[in-house]
Order: C-alpha cells, then structure tokens, then sequence
C-alpha cells in the first residue's frame, strides 16, 4: 500500500479538558502534516518536518484550510431504523409499537437487509462518522448484512443481534435459545474478521424473559472481552413496567446486575433518571452511559444530567451517540449542539472542546479502543476526518469574525451538518459515499 500524507490544520484530544482554556488537552497544528501506511497513522507533526520523513513519491493531498480531526465515533444507533426517523408518536413505548417494531419485521429478508445495510453506511461516511455501535434486528439475517458491509468498507464496527423474546409482534422475537445460538453464530462467523466487533445485544429488560437474560449472561460469561449493549431508564413508564416485570431486582439497573451483565465494556443507552444507589452501581462496574441528545429531545425522554454525572464522587463514565431512529440526525455535531442546549436547560455549561473530545478520543475511551481509534496519535488507525467551518453561506459569513479555534469549533457544532464533512477516510483510504440515496424499487 502506497504512502499517503495530508496537510492541513491538525486537531487531536491528549485528555479530556478541564476547562475551555485548556490547551494542554489537545494538540493542534497550524500548518501539519499527517503520513499514513498502511491503514495507520506512521507519522504527525509540522507539514516541514513530516514531509523531509515522507518518501519520494509519496501521495499528497493537501486540505488547507481545513480542519483534519480523529474520525467521529457513534456509541449507540439501530441499523434497522433508518426508515423509522422523523415518526410521530406520543412517547418511547408508541412510538416502538407503532413504527420501530413492524419496521424491524421487515430484516427477516436478506435482500431488504442488505440495501439498508448500504444505505446506512454511506450515511455514516457522509456525516464523517467512521466507528459505531449499532443493534441490528432479532434476525441473523440483519447481523450479516451490517458485518459483511463493514467488512467490504473496512471500517471498525461494533453490532450484535437483538436478543427479545417477549413484548414485541411475533416476527420480531426469537427464544431463550435461539437467541443463545444465533449471537454464537454471530460471534463465529463476524467477531474478529476485519475490524468487526460483536456485542452481545439483550435489547432491554422489558422484551427478554429471565430465561432469555439467563442466555445473555451465559454469552457473557463464555465471551468476557465482548461488549454487552442495551437499553436503561430512557422513560419514565419504561423504567415502571420494567421493574414490574421483574419485582424482585431493587431498580432497574439491578436487573442488569443479576444477570451479570455490568463491566466495563458495558454500553448503557440513554441512562437519564438514574438513582444515586444506580448511578454508583455505573461507577463501580465501569458501565457506560450513553448519551442519545437529540433521541431524548425528539421522544421527550428527558434530560440526561451529563455534568451532574461526572462530577460526583463517584464519577459515571460517558459517551454520546446519534441514537438512529429515535434521533434525528446521523451528524455528530448535531449531536454535540442538542447535548450543549439539554446543559443550557439544566443550568450547565458544555463547553466546545469538551464536545470535540467525546465524539472523538472520549467515545474511543469508553470502547477501550484509545490505542485504536479517536485520535492522530502515531499507531493508530488511519480513520480520518476533514472539515470546513465555511461549508454553508451562513457558516462563512459567521467565520468572517472567528477568531479562535475554540470559535471554530462551536462554530461547527452548532451549524454544521453533512455539507461540513469535506473529507472521510477510513483506515488511510478516501471513501465516498452517495451524496443523495436514490429511491429505489
């Protein structure tokens, strides 16, 4: 593979930042070069130095003005629901019966789950997203389309099949045993070849049986360097049918403890009305909450107290995620800009660096992937990309008066969309995707 090196405006997280002056948490370059083999990142520093290191010949793009980050990390979207956006419902549970379920029926055939399977990572190309997490349909069908189109784009993903075996139509469920089965198969036909990842996917208490979380906790016993994906506390009568369903646990997340299935590799979805006692039990385990911003806004879970969070004495870790379909845009900075306004509501403060770093090297941090993913650092992955804060007209004329990187930044943030992503590469190649999905028959 030929030598590839990029120049432009370099940005990459070292920590999270303490403050919005804090420029020891990250690195940036005015004029950088960045020198990729072989899939990974062989060199970064100024575009003078990197360029004498370069070989001759080697292949240059230069992006100037640009801005050249750490591609965008997604921890939490539903393969399956790419048709299921911008529908109207009430609430969480209407709005999966009515529309999220008879949808999900449809990735029983392979065909149908093979053209979303395109569909959805053209989408995540095009917003500059280059690693998600994403829950594909009860069906294996579903897993094979979504692991075999990472495969052929080279791109690192993470997935499982949705275990459920109660609470949802019949085309949607699968049984204690099944479920066992078919995440096995998954695990052997998928995990590990390329950059595919499988999660083990128990999609949430209220459609598995204790059986069927009995299977969950067998997969994760069996696979302990697996993640485990699923849903916790997103809606206020989600959480009380929960617990009626099973009487015995103390609250919600208890569940999820007596079957095991709390670590740190474990990716908690949504997470907002957590209790103290619960919210220790995320700390202590290492779990994940996942942060869905615009899904939140959009079914009108609530608002989840990021900063409230980090901050006590037993600190949660975070991610964030697009939440496809609940949510309502594939971008990360939509995101990060619907993140930044449920602080503003509860009297917080996000502050653009600290939104820069969680879609970036803080997601990779709560994958335990750092060394992989989510930053320029020397070694890791090529998985790039490149964005313009003078995408748009408005954005143009807005950065007539920028004076920052930190301007820029939130600039991007709450402006920008797809139009922003000039560039994406995953694993040191350019990849294109379609600018307009053609409807097709």
């Amino acid at each position: 593979m030929s030598m590839l090196l990029l120049r432009g405006r370099l940005l990459s997280f070292k920590r999270a930042p303490l403050s919005i002056d804090d420029t020891a948490s990250y690195l940036y370059i005015e004029d950088g070069g960045l020198l990729v083999s072989e899939g990974k990142i062989a060199a970064i520093g100024d575009y003078t130095d990197i360029r004498a290191q370069a070989p001759e010949g080697v292949t240059e793009k230069d992006h100037r003005p640009h801005l050249i980050v750490p591609g965008l990390i997604d921890m939490h979207l539903h393969f399956p629901q790419m048709q299921v956006i911008g529908s109207y419902a009430a609430n969480l549970l209407e709005w999966l019966n009515t529309y999220t379920f008879p949808e999900e029926c449809r990735f029983v055939e392979s065909a149908h789950a093979q053209r979303i399977a395109t569909h959805f990572y053209d989408e995540l190309i095009r917003h500059g997203t280059t690693t998600a997490v994403a829950y594909c349909s009860v069906h294996k069908t579903s897993a094979d389309a979504f692991f075999a189109e990472a495969l052929k784009r080279n791109m690192l993903m993470v997935g499982g099949k949705v275990m459920m075996d109660r609470n949802a139509p019949q085309g949607l469920l699968d049984t204690p045993e099944l479920g066992y089965d078919e995440t096995r198969q998954v695990i052997a036909d998928w995990h590990g070849k390329g950059r595919n990842h499988v999660a083990i996917t128990p999609r949430f208490a209220i459609t598995s049986t204790p059986k069927q979380m009995e299977a969950a906790q067998a997969l994760a016993q069996e696979f302990p360097d697996l993640f485990i994906q699923t849903h916790l506390s997103e809606n206020l009568d989600e959480i009380k049918y929960t617990c009626e369903l099973y009487p015995e646990a103390i609250d919600y997340t208890d569940i999820y403890v007596r079957y095991g299935l709390m670590g740190n590799k474990t990716l908690l979805g949504h997470a907002i009305h957590l209790s103290d006692r619960e919210a220790d039990v995320l700390s202590e385990t290492g779990a994940v909450a996942v942060h869905c911003p615009t899904s939140n806004l959009f079914i009108g879970s609530g608002l989840f107290p990021m900063k409230k969070l980090q901050r006590r004495e037993k600190p949660v870790r975070i991610a964030v995620a697009t939440d496809i379909g609940g949510g309502s845009s594939y971008s990360m900075l939509r995101t990060m800009d619907e993140a930044y306004k449920i602080q503003q509501l509860l009297g917080e403060r996000l502050n653009p660096l600290e939104s820069w770093y969680l879609m970036t090297r803080g997601n990779a941090e709560a994958l335990s992937m750092v060394d992989r993913i989510g930053t320029l650092d020397t070694g890791t992955d090529a998985d790039i990309t490149v964005l313009n804060a003078s995408s748009t007209p408005a954005m143009a004329l807005k950065m007539e008066v920028v004076t920052s990187l930190t301007e820029e930044l939130f600039l991007m943030l709450t402006m920008g969309d797809d139009r922003t992503v000039v560039e994406t590469y995953v694993a040191g190649t350019r990849v294109k995707s379609c600018a307009v999905s053609k409807k097709q028959t």
